[in-house]
């Protein structure tokens, strides 16, 4: 290996290590509360209201909801941690010691996607395991399953490193998160199949890519899907690809982070 791949190997694990120590650090605010957030949701959608509801999509409602409720604090997680660890980095300046490095915007960036990513398949697993609880869960594809919430943990976290860097005070760190993020994950297909909506509703839910992300993994989980699998990895992967790059430039240009 030479001493160039070698020392963007040891920045990279330098910066994973960091912000996974960091979230796991604080797991009682990091990864409870969002266990016993998707608890309730369980509880008081699947359960109560899951009991008058029956069946979603041929099958029970709580069976139904459980992969999309996995998913929604995966997608919550990876972005928080990403936006709130960057900009809090930025906010104490240290963030100012990697740009001055010679480590690379991408290493940079694929580190703190790392940390995302972790804690969001930290909760993710938490969630699932909770999930046992509720339903006898059983995995009808666990390949697609994993490639699914990995790369939305990855698209979330880059997202998330996107607002960070555009973030000038903490106020703007929740605004993306409340404002946009939380309203397309509810109407994401979580709790309902886009199929039981008004044809043109049907077409403009199409327009929320989250709604491919939770019907992939509900495939992953239950066999059955709205949209064509194929289709859903390659709108991932095209989202992916382009914030990658996105977050690249920013980073080399200095964007939000010279003054």
């Amino acid at each position: 290996m030479s001493s160039g791949l070698r020392t963007n190997a040891v920045a990279f694990n330098t910066i994973a290590r960091k912000e996974i120590k960091r979230f796991l650090r604080i797991w009682g605010q990091t990864i409870l509360p969002a266990a016993i957030t998707m608890t309730l949701y369980l509880v008081i959608f699947g359960g109560l209201i899951g009991s008058r509801v029956g069946e979603m999509g041929g099958f029970s409602y709580m069976d139904y909801i459980i992969p999309g409720v996995i998913m929604m604090s995966v997608i919550t997680n990876s972005y928080s941690n990403v936006v709130s660890s960057f900009f809090g980095a930025k906010w104490q300046k240290h963030v100012e010691e990697l740009l001055i490095s010679p480590i690379p915007g991408y290493v940079i960036l694929a580190g703190y996607v790392a940390g995302g990513v972790t804690r969001g398949l930290a909760v993710g697993i938490a969630v699932t395991l909770v999930s046992f609880f509720f339903a006898d869960l059983r995995i009808a594809n666990p390949g697609i399953t994993v490639a699914v919430i990995v790369l939305t943990a990855v698209l979330f976290s880059m997202a998330g490193f996107v607002n960070a860097l555009f973030a000038k005070s903490f106020d703007d760190v929740t605004i993306i998160p409340t404002f946009v993020l939380t309203p397309l994950t509810y109407l994401g297909g979580v709790f309902y199949s886009i199929r039981l909506l008004p044809e043109f509703w049907q077409h403009v839910s199409l327009l929320n890519p989250i709604v491919y992300m939770v019907d992939a993994f509900r495939y992953g989980f239950l066999g059955a899907s709205d949209i064509d699998i194929g289709k859903t990895f390659a709108i991932m992967i095209i989202f992916i690809v382009v914030l990658f790059g996105f977050c690249v430039r920013l980073l080399n240009k200095g964007t939000g982070l010279r003054t």
